[in-house]
């Protein structure tokens, strides 16, 4: 069996920290699998007969003292996950299936919803491997991310610097005292603790009443501009640009027959529920994913062209926007990491956002979890965006490859087919 080595380093301070890897097995028709404790022997649970049954295995690997690295190997695995817990260990639960019961941002009653912990996902399949940061949930616990491929060469993400996360809820409280929007309800804490900041999609999931019509104003003014202008949406593949303006209240893309009604404040920070949901249409959902990205980054007015009329240096710009992803990005010690579902929506050969390291020959991945770890290198990712699944919404978008890079194109398939094996 095929296995390659995750080099675990721990600098968080903390001698106590776990680590949990799951996914499903490829070699194995997709079975559900995680490491046991020992770093290297993978358990397959078995189908249980009730809900929410203990794990038969312990699947808390130890990185051991601050400091020190700890080896572990892995199979083929797809949707794959990698958690770090400080200070205490994660409670996961099996459903009868079998499906993987996994620690909740977004339910206080959650056993883990108190303790300090984070991921990051990779998928390792024959053709190569994929990892990536994520803080399309939540940000806690910094993790980085360094791929060294077999002729020496690496890939790195920084990711937060070791006071990351203190210095997203200031940033996020500094925002909430301009614009009294409830980002600092974004804070959760116990006993006067940071734990985590929460996505403005996790918090409207904790709290309905969250953000409630906070783009309306922007929204109305998009559609504004739009009854009187085109707006170009150039989907990196085969349909090449497409024109639509604004006509009877809905955006409308006539050469497509598809439009889109005006989407709510929480189909943006989503970019899945109603305007921005899942159709099936493979040219729709390609365009979903460049207007989600302009609205989280507030480009429209600014930018007829999407998502190649504007650089990094235009995002975020208008008051209203996804100041959560404005503020991670920033702290973000090379400005990567997913934010919000669609992060990967980037000009063609425009600079990546994701915060994603890939490659066809890997030898290791070393993930540091407390902060720092590896030198930046930049990457152009695909043409083609797939989005980010949130933990509360899970369902899969193609937007189609780019015909004009072969690699491209299998790239893409990768990151869709690691979206599609997901956790739920």
């Amino acid at each position: 069996m095929a296995t390659l080595d995750f080099a675990l380093k721990n600098e968080t301070g903390s001698d106590t920290v776990y680590a949990y890897i799951t996914g499903y097995a490829i070699d194995r028709n997709n079975a559900l699998v995680l490491i046991q404790a020992d770093g290297k022997t993978p358990y397959y649970p078995a189908s249980p007969s009730s809900t929410l049954s203990a794990l038969d295995q312990d699947c808390a690997i130890p990185l051991g003292p601050a400091g020190s690295t700890k080896t572990v190997s892995i199979p083929h695995i797809a949707g794959g996950r990698l958690w770090f817990v400080r200070d205490g260990k994660l409670t996961f639960y099996v459903n009868p299936g079998p499906a993987l019961v996994e620690p909740s941002s977004s339910n206080p009653s959650d056993p883990n919803y108190n303790l300090y912990w984070d991921f990051c996902e990779f998928t390792w399949n024959s053709f190569q491997l994929y990892a990536n940061i994520t803080m399309v949930d939540f940000v806690s616990l910094p993790i980085a991310l360094t791929l060294t491929n077999t002729s020496g060469a690496s890939h790195s993400v920084l990711g937060l610097p070791s006071d990351g996360l203190g210095r997203i809820c200031s940033a996020l409280q500094q925002q909430n005292a301009k614009d009294q929007a409830g980002w600092d309800k974004l804070i959760v804490s116990n006993n006067g603790r940071q734990l985590r900041a929460a996505s403005p999609n996790t918090g409207i999931v904790l709290d309905n009443s969250l953000f409630k019509n906070y783009y309306d104003s922007y929204v109305n003014q998009v559609w504004d501009k739009y009854s009187n202008n085109d707006l170009t949406v150039n989907t990196q593949g085969g349909a090449g640009n497409l024109q639509a303006n604004v006509a009877q209240g809905k955006l409308d893309f006539t050469s497509q027959n598809f439009s889109y009604d005006k989407p709510s404040t929480a189909d943006i920070f989503s970019n899945s529920s109603g305007a921005f949901a899942v159709s099936g249409n493979g040219i729709k959902d390609a365009v979903t994913a460049r207007l989600a990205a302009a609205f989280n980054r507030s480009t429209l007015l600014s930018n007829s062209q999407q998502p190649n009329g504007a650089t990094v240096a235009d995002y975020y710009q208008n008051p209203v926007t996804n100041h959560y992803s404005r503020i991670c990005h920033e702290i973000s010690l090379d400005h990567r990491g997913y934010a919000f579902p669609y992060d990967d929506v980037a000009p063609s050969n425009g600079e990546d956002q994701s915060g994603s390291v890939f490659d066809s020959n890997p030898k290791l991945l070393t993930v540091t979890v407390g902060g720092g770890g590896g030198t930046s290198s930049v990457q152009a990712l695909a043409d083609n965006p797939v989005r980010q699944e949130n933990a509360h919404n899970s369902q899969e978008v193609s937007s189609g490859p780019a015909p004009e890079d072969k690699k491209k194109k299998v790239f893409s398939g990768l990151k869709q087919a690691m979206r599609r094996l997901s956790h739920k």
